[in-house]
């Protein structure tokens, strides 16, 4: 006999925006999906999606925009729990730990088991302080917590001595390992990201600001859309730099975006993991990027495969990226390295690990309890 599929319902706000945890739903359902588990995914608002969805993801939403949730509270309930209900959903991933305010009273009494997966890192609130408290039900609640870093794993464990069970599982390389490195022959410096205040790219353009004056034939892109576009134009024009800066938004094939680009920058304020730094490393570009929590000072190797700045200062940002411009053996060197530290992002093993971690949930908290079933990275030590 066949046996029954685990059905699985991720839970998110909207997949209709270009952003690192809309893009990993996207990629872990659909792989879930391919492996027969039987995989929908509930947006509260916009049935759309930016990204590609496996024919056997069931996609809907609860609302065809963003309502005002204070109105809306028992409404988004009730809906969560009938889609729950209608599809005889055993684990429910809750794609921030913010979700839980709906999705555990939306589960009561279903036997429903919690998952909630943080994307952002454990000391960041994103200015609402109620994370915290959610982020306290997750671990007092739910079967597991999802982190992306080791360094973030261990927080969660020091600050709330969890009942829940705390793994580590990176997001993996959403595409797979380019047979090529890129030429690096084009002068140009990328950097990817949404236009919002915490990839930094204020910074990155008062960065910019000293570094043209050395290396008049380079250029720098930022590829993303966002809130700051209107701001970061203008100061982009303020700091004499329409010339040599351009901001072209959402790339289709951000792909091609790497493949021709010769340095990479993140200038982000905080990271929860920095997909684009894996992404970028896959093409072998060497990295300038800011130690920020948590990713990058997980991710990279400062003297390796990258150049580490502090957070916030232009300046530093700015001696790094003209060094890396400057010395084009040296950046040959940190990219083969970063091209080496990519493929250990592959997403076949991370994908297991994602299986392991949702067959232990299926197993049953019994099971669960005794710690018959072994997953090494999520031991409460």
């Amino acid at each position: 006999m066949t046996p029954t599929p685990l059905r699985l319902c991720f839970l998110t706000g909207t997949l209709n925006a270009v952003a690192g945890a809309e893009r990993m739903t996207a990629t872990m359902a659909n792989a879930l999906a391919s492996q027969g588990y039987a995989v929908t995914i509930l947006s509260l608002w916009d049935s759309a999606s930016c990204f590609p969805l496996h024919p056997a993801v069931n996609h809907q939403a609860l609302f065809a925009h963003r309502p005002s949730f204070k109105r809306a509270y028992a409404t988004t309930v009730a809906g969560i729990r009938h889609h729950l209900r209608e599809n005889k959903t055993a684990v429910l991933v809750e794609v921030d730990p913010m979700l839980s305010f709906f999705a555990l009273p939306a589960a009561l009494g279903l036997g429903v088991r919690h998952i909630a997966w943080e994307h952002c890192h454990f000391d960041e609130d994103l200015g609402k302080p109620a994370r915290r408290l959610a982020r306290r039900l997750a671990a007092r609640f739910y079967e597991a917590v999802v982190v992306l870093t080791e360094r973030d794993r261990r927080r969660w464990l020091q600050a709330l001595r969890p009942r829940s069970r705390i793994a580590c599982i990176p997001n993996p390389l959403p595409f797979s390992m380019p047979e090529q490195a890129s030429s690096r022959t084009a002068k140009t410096v990328l950097a990817v990201g949404r236009l919002v205040a915490a990839k930094g790219f204020d910074v990155l353009l008062r960065a910019w600001a000293e570094v043209a004056p050395l290396a008049p034939d380079w250029r720098l892109t930022i590829v993303g859309e966002g809130d700051e576009r209107v701001a970061l134009e203008a100061l982009r024009d303020e700091l004499g730099l329409g010339a040599c800066v351009t901001l072209p938004g959402i790339c289709a094939d951000v792909t091609a975006a790497y493949s021709q680009a010769s340095v990479f920058c993140l200038s982000s304020r905080y990271e929860g993991f920095g997909l684009v730094l894996v992404e970028a490393m896959a093409f072998g570009l060497p990295i300038v990027a800011t130690d920020c929590e948590t990713g990058p000072r997980e991710l990279l190797e400062p003297g390796r495969d990258a150049i580490v700045v502090p957070v916030g200062q232009p300046a530093p940002l700015a001696r790094a990226l003209a060094h890396m411009i400057s010395h084009p053996g040296e950046a040959a060197i940190l990219g083969e390295a970063a091209r080496q530290k990519a493929s250990g992002f592959l997403p076949e093993p991370i994908i297991q690990r994602w299986e392991a971690l949702l067959d232990r949930c299926d197993a049953g908290n019994e099971r669960w309890q005794r710690g018959d079933l072994k997953f090494p990275c999520d031991e409460n030590k």
